[in-house]
């Protein structure tokens, strides 16, 4: 159980007043913040040297009897650029202190002569239904000199009765955000590490709930944003109705394996006829969100645009940069390498490198009329929740190593896919090559069945991907550009996934070499 904060804050005024004390809050920057962020799972500067935490804005939220402080807090480090977080407090007496929990204890505190605790908000019920109440009213908290917190209303929660009493609760999982349910119905996210403009997940969820008949998301039910005159808006959280969840369908498709390797054992190939149709309605599914987001009535926000000089500098060399950094990281590693298979897939890589960044070269100059639009951008089996017969679609925040300007660039909509396709080829080529009833066949056998699912499953997902638009489509110009920028993103995907599997997982390069080599095969028959 965490201890208690041995420092302790003393205020012999209200907890109201708490923001004109300070000295106050010089001495909680300094001696309370640092370790109590230090211990959060959303804090993301853990390994970084830290030089100065800031509370550089403070902003009250009211809650039942009381106030609710949103600190916004910048962590200034020894180099490279500051980070802001978000941290919600509040102070309850020691009568309540038995009803949070132990992560959430900032520090004892004596606030006119009262003892108690400063808790993350997120702990309190009274935080937690003033956030619900203000969103339900589409509230706007006014602050004179900091901006104002603006509680924007979804379609996902009409038809509520917003004065009935609620159940909230905070969720029990740590992650880089933090979660509450309200009546096990909605389920609200708080971004604690903030940017300078508004989060692509919620533009994404509150574009596709307010402007489609797309369904298969957990609908926009509101947001908490924070607005100051002349500055961007910088969002704080998003409520969504919660969904059905079943398993994410990286889970479902390893149980689906599960069959394919015994039938495989038995020296059988076998795809149940249920796989197939699981895949097709997936593939329907992403498409019918790309249809969502193709709007050429929108604002420039969500407007299709097309493969602009702009765009073809950007991904060329993002592509470069990757193939060139992940070639050093192979041949710096290949030694280290013993399974002949990974030796062979290595080679043709390192052999093809040239071909490679020619093939890359030609998103500068080839014609391209296909549209690129706002996508998911992280999309993987692992951002699909199955339910008892459909699926969900989650987590639009984008890829999580990129900037948020990056995370909003427009991409076709292939990209999602190469990112599926990429996921069903680890789904296959881990299930196989880690399994211990395959480790007796030889690897050669293994790899030749493990190709002949990837295909069939392949072909099946692109067929009903593309039949689900339609021909044309302005998305599509022709299957030659289909063709095209698929392998540009499918090499794209694999490059950035060889680096982390050298990494952190080397029994794995084989995964994505093999999908590196796979595109290879693909150029050198263009080619011909």
């Amino acid at each position: 159980m965490k201890k208690e904060n041995t420092i302790s804050l003393s205020l012999k005024t209200t907890w109201s007043d708490i923001q004109n004390d300070k000295d106050l809050l010089k001495d909680f920057e300094i001696s309370v913040l640092p370790p109590y962020m230090n211990t959060c799972r959303w804090f993301a500067g853990k390994a970084r040297l830290q030089e100065r935490f800031t509370i550089k804005f403070s902003m009250e939220i009211p809650i039942k009897d009381s106030i609710a402080l949103l600190f916004i807090v910048e962590v200034k480090y020894a180099d490279g650029e500051t980070e802001n977080y978000l941290l919600p407090v509040s102070f309850i007496d020691s009568t309540q202190s038995q009803e949070v929990s132990p992560k959430g204890i900032i520090t004892l505190a004596y606030i006119n002569e009262k003892r108690g605790l400063v808790i993350d908000a997120i702990y309190d019920e009274r935080f937690q239904q003033a956030l619900f109440s203000h969103l339900a009213h589409a509230d706007s908290v006014g602050q004179e000199e900091n901006g104002k917190i603006e509680f924007n209303r979804g379609k996902g929660l009409s038809g509520e009765d917003i004065n009935a009493p609620i159940l909230s609760r905070v969720l029990p999982v740590d992650s880089s955000n933090s979660a509450m349910t309200f009546n096990d119905k909605y389920f609200l996210k708080l971004y604690r590490k903030l940017f300078e403009q508004t989060n692509p997940e919620v533009d994404m969820v509150e574009f596709i709930t307010e402007n489609s008949d797309f369904a298969y998301i957990p609908a926009f039910a509101g947001s908490v944003v924070w607005k100051r005159d002349g500055k961007p808006d910088v969002t704080l959280g998003m409520m969504q109705r919660m969904v059905e969840n079943k398993a994410d369908s990286w889970v479902q498709t390893g149980e689906q394996l599960d069959s394919f390797v015994d039938a495989f054992t038995d020296k059988t190939f076998a795809i149940k006829e249920e796989v197939f149709e699981q895949v097709e309605l997936l593939a329907q599914r992403t498409a019918e969100m790309h249809l969502a987001l193709y709007a050429p009535e929108a604002d420039t926000m969500f407007a299709p645009e097309q493969f602009n000089d702009d765009y073809r500098q950007f991904i060329h060399k993002r592509l470069s940069d990757l193939l060139e950094r992940r070639y050093n990281l192979l041949i710096d590693n290949y030694t280290k390498i013993t399974d002949p298979v990974t030796q062979k897939l290595a080679w043709d890589f390192m052999e093809a490198k040239e071909l490679i960044d020619e093939f890359a070269k030609e998103i500068l100059s080839r014609e391209i009329d296909s549209q690129r639009i706002r996508i998911h951008g992280d999309y993987h089996l692992g951002q699909v929740l199955a339910t008892h017969n459909d699926y969900i679609i989650i987590d639009f925040e984008g890829e999580p190593e990129s900037s948020i300007t990056d995370r909003k660039i427009k991409h076709s909509p292939l990209k999602d896919v190469a990112g599926m396709i990429r996921s069903y080829h680890y789904a296959i080529s881990a299930k196989m090559f880690n399994d211990p009833d395959t480790a007796k066949f030889d690897p050669m056998r293994v790899q030749t069945a493990a190709d002949r699912w990837y295909n069939l499953i392949q072909q099946t997902y692109m067929e009903k991907y593309l039949d689900t638009f339609g021909n044309p489509h302005p998305l599509f110009k022709n299957n030659n550009e289909i063709n095209f920028l698929m392998l540009i993103y499918l090499l794209e995907k694999a490059v950035y996934e060889l680096g982390y599997e050298i990494s952190y997982r080397p029994d794995w390069v084989k995964i994505p070499l093999k999908g590196i080599v796979n595109v290879i095969r693909e150029i050198e028959k263009l080619r011909m």
